[in-house]
């Protein structure tokens, strides 16, 4: 049944769910000073434990970010003992992080020696993996590479922010934030949209120029 959109024009958003969705984002990306003042100015409550565990969050997150791969799993085995232990898929690629600070170190020897005794014991279904990473090793200049964007800051947010959702999950808590989900649904929505009435009738959408907006 099609449903006349106008009739949302005057649908009135609540104030508290706002703050709502904005509160999980900035819990989400632990931004702790941003918090206390959104939940001082609004008179919200903090989630139990909140500031803790988001300082705890934020000091693995920017050591993955920085490459420092060895400490953020050190941090992640205390915070969440068993998690990585359960996570083959993200253990490797947090340890994939330390062998590429290596190679950029020009530290070939002990990448190599990283490799076998760290990364090899992963199993052959992480040999296609290992052997874009062990491919690094065969250049004098790895950026230049086929296999460059493993040295990028790109790769290293994609992992940081698995490991981000991984821990949040293991607290029981959601891995996306309201306002991640609800992008989600409305690209989907907008994606169905363009389907049922023509391809031309939206523009493809764009994360960059909606936040821009």
């Amino acid at each position: 049944m099609d449903v006349d959109p106008r009739q949302y024009e005057h649908v009135t958003i609540n104030e508290d769910d706002i703050h709502d969705v904005v509160l999980s984002y900035l819990v989400h990306s632990c931004f702790k000073e941003t918090v206390e003042s959104l939940t001082t100015c609004t008179g919200m409550k903090q989630p139990a434990g909140c500031l803790e565990d988001m300082e705890k969050r934020k000091r693995i997150f920017h050591f993955a970010l920085d490459g420092n791969a060895l400490k953020a799993i050190d941090l992640t085995e205390e915070l969440a003992p068993d998690l990585l232990e359960k996570n083959s898929d993200l253990h490797f690629d947090l340890l994939t992080l330390h062998f590429v600070k290596l190679v950029c170190s020009r530290r070939c020897t002990e990448a190599l020696e990283f490799a076998q005794s760290k990364l090899a014991p992963f199993g052959k279904e992480y040999v296609g993996k290992l052997e874009d990473f062990m491919a690094l090793l065969a250049y004098e200049e790895p950026e230049k590479s086929p296999m460059f964007h493993l040295l990028s800051l790109d790769y290293r947010q994609l992992v940081a922010d698995s490991l981000n959702r991984a821990i949040l999950a293991h607290a029981n808590q959601p891995s996306y934030s309201t306002l991640e989900r609800l992008i989600k649904q409305m690209m989907v929505v907008r994606q169905l949209l363009s389907q049922e009435h023509g391809k031309d009738t939206f523009l493809p959408f764009s994360l960059r120029d909606f936040l821009k907006s």
